[in-house]
């Protein structure tokens, strides 16, 4: 059995922050950011305050995932992937739950910024999400526990982010970022749902009921492989059949081979070990559709057509 790692000095913190995972904070906010150009003009300040908040959030919310799996016993020499950073790196359960609150806290003084020089609700809902974000693997019944983490994962990283994106640039909501939030949405939900299906055995143990426990994991890689091709057809439809559609939409189907790749690898392996590569190709197919998205996004709001 491959054992995972064991990290010192300045790289277990940075893998504390799981930074595979990153890619869910940063790719909305490009999805957001290049939405706006068909409005109106970039606030840059606006987007790397935004940039660093959303980093700064996803972090945190890794670090509580580090502390809360090792409190409930879920983490242990054996655990694969980088999570485990407690029981491998001998970091202290402490200082990992600070670092996760000072993260937040400096996300929280951005927010106010960006609030000053948006709206009070940006801070409304940015508070929300902070507190989706701790309870997802915090408080008393965490979402990561429920057959409904994919959802809240998608929804408030990937919808949410971009529709607050969009609005510290412009002032206004629109459909049109509403509806670029669709494959985003799906990528990030489907990277938590890679992680559960990893991880089934060992959360079906600790009486984790997530959806992927409940259905089995035949039907969990049919659900992602459903969800993935609904996210093209979706592109395609926006593109041919409604006024806002543009070719350059279509430049995400160039991910198509690395999307049929990954549910091979989520269907092929059973061990966790043996999952590894469908996680992270999972992330990477994250990470190429929503640049491919910006990038088509970017072209579209350039040149008009």
């Amino acid at each position: 059995m491959q054992e995972a790692q064991v990290h010192t000095g300045f790289k277990k913190y940075l893998m504390l922050t799981r930074p595979h995972t990153l890619t869910a904070s940063f790719i909305p906010v490009f999805v957001g950011t290049a939405s706006v150009l068909l409005f109106g003009d970039i606030r840059w300040g606006m987007f790397f305050l935004m940039l660093i908040a959303t980093i700064l959030i996803q972090s945190a919310t890794n670090m509580f995932n580090e502390y809360y799996d090792f409190k409930r016993g879920l983490d242990s020499h054996e655990s694969v992937g980088i999570a485990g950073a407690i029981v491998r790196n001998g970091m202290s359960p402490r200082l990992v739950l600070t670092i996760a609150f000072i993260f937040y806290a400096i996300a929280a003084v951005i927010g106010i910024i960006i609030t000053v020089n948006s709206s009070w609700w940006i801070l409304v809902i940015g508070a929300v999400s902070m507190a989706v974000g701790y309870l997802y693997t915090g408080g008393p019944f965490p979402i990561s526990w429920t057959p409904f983490g994919e959802i809240f994962a998608g929804l408030f990283m990937g919808t949410v982010i971009i529709m607050i994106t969009f609005y510290i640039h412009t002032g206004t909501l629109h459909i049109f970022p509403l509806l670029m939030s669709v494959p985003p949405a799906i990528t990030i939900g489907l990277l938590n749902m890679a992680n559960n299906i990893r991880d089934r055995k060992k959360d079906k143990e600790s009486g984790r009921k997530t959806y992927v426990i409940l259905v089995g994991k035949p039907f969990a890689v049919m659900t992602a492989a459903a969800l993935l091709v609904f996210s093209y057809i979706f592109l395609i439809y926006i593109t041919f059949f409604t006024p806002m559609g543009s070719l350059f939409l279509l430049i995400p189907l160039l991910s198509i081979p690395l999307m049929m790749k990954t549910i091979m690898l989520m269907r092929k392996g059973n061990t966790p070990v043996e999952l590894i590569p469908a996680m992270a190709s999972m992330g990477k197919l994250n990470t190429v559709m929503g640049l491919l998205l910006t990038i088509g996004l970017i072209l579209y709001g350039v040149t008009g057509i």
